[in-house]
């Protein structure tokens, strides 16, 4: 609710619907709408648990007038209609109850304004007139960003390796230390740590996608994404395992599509099952940052991650990182050996730094925030550095990102699933 909205967006909705309480404020709300040049048929009668009921069946109109005068606790019942209201609609709200901490629980809500009865034409006429400006306002995010967008995926060779912490790390840097705007999108409802690495609740925006990827869209996202800091946004879940979520991954897909709009930066943390299960979220990425170590499982999944990529993502820019790497000798395996086996270079280091990792779980913050004069630090980075770096020319994978969505044809897609259910 309340989002600013693309205004093309919104010519299927209706531009007011209002539902009241009783009769008088029926009568005192509809010289206002046709004043405004719409039909006072918008203005009917069920209060809050009307509009409720009404929208849950239909679409959103642009501006919503709800009355909460027969609701005996509005500020709880606000939040359903949030899950009945589409992003983009303005929700003004009337009430008897005159109270500040009221008043202040329905803002953060996300409602525009709240206005006292009996009605003052004056000021719903304002609040109507502030709700149109802000729908027919440029959004920030339309404008072209001004640093090259960047996409990247960060994949783990293995469970433990620690992918969230490099991609949640990476995040921060380049959103605090290289000033881009960055979201992170982690894919594993179910156990992702992205989240909780940054102190936060994942909420349910990442589930609310999958259930209804047909929703995906900008203002989706500034809805649904949790701010870490003002320039790093997260979209996670902890979708309990007693109900196992199952997805055809054009939810995700149409996730990362919406990301690239709408940030510099996103970064995909990508369990290495979706990896496998559904390519397009790593051929869509200009860089991959596969996370190994030196062990002798994670040499073996290195190697047969590497020979997939080579196949099904050949134009995608590979990068291999070693984390939690030991002193000379505590290892596995050492540092040639492995690069032996996968025959490449690994191109970045990262030291273990027990103590630092330690200390960031407990605060709940990533370890490229709390550790700057570490030496695991460093090689984090440099990597983050590269990776915008690689994105500053023309992008060589933007043709066939775009061609790929065009074989899935995503909004298709979703069309024909939606019929079919």
């Amino acid at each position: 609710m309340n989002a600013p909205w693309t205004p093309h967006l919104m010519t299927q909705r209706d531009a007011i619907q209002a539902y009241v309480c009783d009769d008088w404020t029926a009568e005192a709300i509809r010289p206002i709408i046709v004043e405004q040049g719409w039909s006072p048929d918008k203005v009917q009668k069920g209060g809050l648990r009307g509009a409720i009921q009404a929208l849950s069946v239909s679409a959103s109109p642009q501006i919503l007038l709800v009355d909460l005068s027969d609701t005996p606790d509005p500020a709880s019942e606000i939040n359903n209609l949030a899950e009945v209201c589409e992003p983009g609609t303005i929700v003004i709200a009337v009430g008897q109850v005159n109270d500040v901490r009221l008043y202040r629980m329905l803002m953060a809500s996300g409602l525009h304004d709240y206005l006292l009865k009996p009605i003052n034409a004056d000021m719903l006429r304002d609040a109507i007139g502030q709700a149109r400006t802000i729908l027919h306002a440029p959004r920030a995010m339309d404008t072209a960003p001004e640093k090259a967008p960047c996409s990247v995926a960060v994949v783990g060779v293995r469970g433990g390796v620690g992918t969230s912490t490099v991609a949640t790390s990476l995040g921060w840097l380049m959103a605090e230390r290289l000033d881009r705007t960055t979201a992170i999108l982690d894919l594993d409802v179910h156990f992702g740590t992205a989240a909780l690495a940054l102190d936060l609740e994942p909420g349910r925006g990442l589930v609310d996608a999958i259930d209804n990827p047909g929703r995906i869209d900008g203002l989706f996202l500034e809805r649904a994404m949790v701010k870490a800091t003002p320039k790093l946004a997260i979209l996670s879940a902890e979708a309990p395992i007693s109900a196992p979520i199952v997805h055809d991954g054009l939810a995700f897909a149409q996730l990362q599509e919406e990301m690239r709009i709408n940030f510099e930066t996103t970064i995909v943390d990508l369990p290495r099952n979706l990896l496998i299960q559904q390519p397009m979220l790593a051929t869509s990425a200009q860089t991959l940052v596969l996370v190994t170590e030196f062990t002798l499982a994670a040499a073996r999944d290195t190697i047969r991650i590497l020979s997939w990529l080579k196949t099904h993502a050949p134009q995608t820019n590979v990068l291999t990182v070693a984390n939690r790497v030991l002193p000379t000798g505590q290892s596995e395996i050492a540092q040639s050996d492995f690069e032996g086996s996968i025959e490449r270079p690994l191109d970045f280091l990262i030291p273990y730094d027990p103590k630092l990792v330690v200390q960031a779980a407990k605060v709940g913050k990533p370890i490229a925030e709390l550790g700057r004069t570490s030496r695991t630090i460093a090689p984090l980075v440099e990597l983050s550095q590269r990776i915008c770096a690689s994105s500053e020319g023309p992008d060589p994978l933007a043709s066939n990102r775009r061609g790929l969505l065009d074989r899935f044809d995503l909004k298709a897609l979703l069309a024909k699933r939606t019929r079919a259910n």
